[in-house]
């Protein structure tokens, strides 16, 4: 059974830079692709960023782009999130996902049941 746990979230002040981190475990294969998504209550999940099972192509939404940086090593099953220049706007709980065999942006955009998520990290951002 595939496993994904994050970690890294908390409380920062705007301004500031936050790091996530997830890792997945129970895989026999290795073509999983990686995604961060955010939801607050009463709204939808989005993907915040994404890259492909094959890489490299990492696919960003516009709010996450020029102030987030997801980084993964080739093949490996560690994702890390750089977030800089937070907003109260960035205030969510994130999740990590996996899914096997898809590109950085179906990643991001649609979900099915193959999808599995970890808990989620809170991450809050004071004005």
């Amino acid at each position: 059974k595939v496993e994904v746990l994050e970690s890294g979230g908390g409380s920062v002040q705007a301004g500031g830079s936050l790091r996530l981190s997830c890792e997945f475990s129970g895989a026999t294969q290795d073509d999983y692709a990686m995604g961060w998504f955010r939801q607050v209550p009463g709204n939808e999940r989005e993907g915040v960023a994404c890259i492909g099972w094959s890489g490299p192509d990492i696919f960003y939404s516009s709010s996450a782009k020029g102030r987030f940086t997801l980084s993964r090593e080739p093949w490996q099953k560690v994702m890390f999130l750089q977030m800089a220049n937070l907003t109260p706007e960035d205030t969510a709980m994130y999740y990590c996902a996996v899914r096997r065999g898809v590109r950085h942006t179906t990643m991001c955009s649609t979900f099915d049941r193959a999808t599995v998520w970890g808990s989620g990290t809170q991450v809050t951002v004071g004005s």
